[in-house]
């Protein structure tokens, strides 16, 4: 059973989501390359939830943004911090890091690890 997940929720404009598709492509290949169990992205469709906290309220989203979730799925917290290592050190990572050339406003992006904690 895997262990341990980073989870991410991002606003992205729309129309960029094509753009951010290609990265997370990329992006994805690097992480699975170094050992990660899973490597998932996925566009809001249902946002206009009546119930909780809309994910497009929490981020403040703007007109013409939509949601992105995705989440990296590892063994553990101790294999996640090692993938994580030898991905942060990959120059093909480097060249997607520019903040001038993401299509999406990392400084707005929600992120963090978690244990798996049901598995069914």
């Amino acid at each position: 059973m895997p262990g341990y997940v980073d989870g991410f929720v991002l606003p992205v404009p729309k129309r960029k989501v094509a753009a951010y598709r290609r990265m997370a492509l990329k992006a994805g290949k690097i992480w699975r390359e170094y050992g990660a169990l899973e490597y998932r992205e996925c566009v809001g469709d249902d946002l206009a939830v009546k119930f909780g906290m809309p994910f497009p309220k929490q981020l403040k989203t703007k007109p013409g943004e939509t949601v992105v979730f995705s989440w990296i799925v590892y063994k553990s917290r101790k294999h996640r911090d090692q993938v994580n290592a030898k991905v942060m050190k990959d120059p093909r990572l480097a060249k997607m890091m520019d903040p001038k050339a993401m299509p999406f406003d990392f400084k707005r992006t929600m992120y963090g690890g978690f244990k798996v904690s049901v598995d069914v």
